[in-house]
């Protein structure tokens, strides 16, 4: 999957609809989006990587929150009875739904994927869950700095054509230590505020 994702750069315009089609498709089949958005990040940059992984993400979520409340709803049911904790979180989202599934969404340790189906039994309305999947976009925005600064020193290593002075890799360094702690901290909010749920 990530060979067809770092080929997808040479196909010109269509690229970004291929690479986001491909990225839906993986969230509903449960494949890790943390590493498809630092693949996003190594091919198309910092920004593009972060809003096409996004989108991918957002039409991914989308489709296997509805597969979770039309299709599959009773095996997921079934799973989900196994884990006290969602009927705490199922409690939650019928009294906050919006609020708490954004701060669902803030949280790295709450599996991303897994949720699209879960929430998907709740009683959440689709234009919430929706709304609520912006709390993806901070983590979003690491993961491609953290594929971009990849990238970059993969393609230093490859003798390619990137600049060479010290400042440079001193803005990819910082730029980096500053995403990751910011992330750290709105992570840290939002478990602290699912806690008091």
């Amino acid at each position: 999957m990530l060979g067809v994702i770092v080929d997808v750069r040479h196909w010109g315009l269509v690229a970004p609809a291929v690479f986001m089609l491909l990225y839906a498709v993986s969230v509903v089949a449960l494949v890790p989006a943390s590493v498809l958005t630092m693949a996003g990040g190594a091919v198309f940059g910092l920004v593009r990587g972060a809003v096409f992984s996004f989108s991918g993400a957002l039409v991914g979520s989308t489709v296997a929150f509805l597969l979770g409340r039309y299709v599959a709803r009773r095996l997921i049911e079934r799973k989900l009875a196994k884990m006290p904790r969602f009927a705490a979180i199922d409690r939650a989202v019928s009294a906050q739904g919006l609020r708490i599934v954004f701060l669902l969404r803030l949280s790295p340790i709450v599996p991303f994927n897994f949720l699209n189906y879960a929430l998907g039994v709740t009683r959440i309305s689709v234009k919430d869950f929706v709304i609520a999947s912006a709390g993806t976009l901070p983590g979003a925005v690491m993961y491609a700095y953290a594929g971009k600064v990849t990238g970059e020193a993969l393609a230093l290593a490859g003798q390619a054509e990137v600049p060479k002075d010290a400042s440079y890799y001193a803005i990819l360094v910082a730029g980096l230590a500053a995403t990751l702690a910011a992330t750290t901290v709105i992570a840290r909010t939002a478990r602290r505020a699912l806690r008091d749920v």
